[in-house]
């Protein structure tokens, strides 16, 4: 791969009534020289899409099929070596970009993310930023989320799953690695996360990752996983929202903490029960 710099990079941001965050957002990428910026936008209709079409070079329409088709709408109409898939609450500081491109051309990861610090001084604020700094912290992942950077003609030619409505990162990385021994890294890198940090957002995050977690365990079931396979997925948030934030904080931080990841894991295993028990009705009928 040649040296690369952020004019090589397409950015996909899909939207949907992001008036919080978006103008931030795209305003970064440009500041970042990106050389493309596309928004794929559901319909907003609080301003967000009026901001984008000031400032992305295109915006699309997202029919609200899910986020992997979404996403994989943006996808094909990009141009650059890189696509920077970006959250659009996400804003990209200078200079960051640039330590997630060098860890793409050091030749061992298929595609990279980016450490997120959520912008606020209060008490959701901070339990956020415990549980990113337990969860994602740097180096090598089997499965990495936005924003994420990957070789684009490799993510065009083999994009998300336009089926998954929330677990796309899951699958796309876990068909990479079967398909061709892909490998996936959080890098050095710190992006900012603005406007999503209140109770309502948090619990919204939440439920997003219970209904991912519902349909990584439906196709899985389906793929003949194991009991032994099925109980680590049961107990992965748990693990992973839970107990590992509290291992790796201090423990002031911690048992400041506990409160706000207790809220968010039991949120998730809600939407999760919630959205698997909708699945069972649509069957029954």
């Amino acid at each position: 791969m040649p040296l690369l710099t952020p004019a090589n990079v397409s950015a996909v941001v899909c939207t949907m009534n992001s008036i919080s965050g978006i103008e931030k957002c795209l305003d970064s990428l440009r500041s970042a020289n990106v050389g493309q910026i596309v928004v794929v936008d559901a319909n907003s209709t609080d301003g967000t899409t009026e901001i984008a079409q000031l400032r992305a070079d295109f915006v699309l329409n997202d029919p609200g099929s899910g986020l992997g088709a979404a996403r994989n709408i943006g996808i094909a109409r990009t141009l650059g070596n890189l696509i920077l898939n970006m959250g659009s609450d996400n804003v990209m500081p200078s200079g960051e970009l640039e330590k997630m491109i060098a860890y793409l051309e050091s030749g061992r990861y298929q595609g990279v993310s980016a450490q997120t610090c959520v912008v606020g001084n209060g008490y959701v604020a901070h339990g956020l930023n415990v549980w990113r700094k337990g969860r994602f912290s740097e180096g090598e992942r089997a499965v990495i989320g936005t924003p994420t950077l990957f070789v684009g003609n490799l993510l065009r030619n083999h994009p998300y799953d336009s089926e998954r409505r929330f677990s796309d990162d899951s699958e796309l990385c876990e068909r990479w690695s079967k398909e061709f021994q892909a490998k996936f890294a959080i890098s050095d890198a710190t992006c900012l996360e603005v406007g999503k940090n209140s109770w309502s957002e948090a619990k919204i995050r939440a439920r997003m990752y219970g209904v991912s977690d519902n349909e990584v365990f439906t196709s899985g079931s389906s793929q003949g996983w194991g009991i032994g396979r099925k109980a680590k997925s049961i107990a992965h948030p748990l693990t992973a929202d839970f107990i590992m934030p509290i291992q790796k904080a201090d423990v002031g931080e911690s048992l400041k903490a506990i409160p706000f990841l207790g809220f968010f894991t039991l949120n998730r295993y809600a939407a999760w029960a919630t959205s698997a028990f909708k699945e069972v009705r649509g069957h029954g009928k």
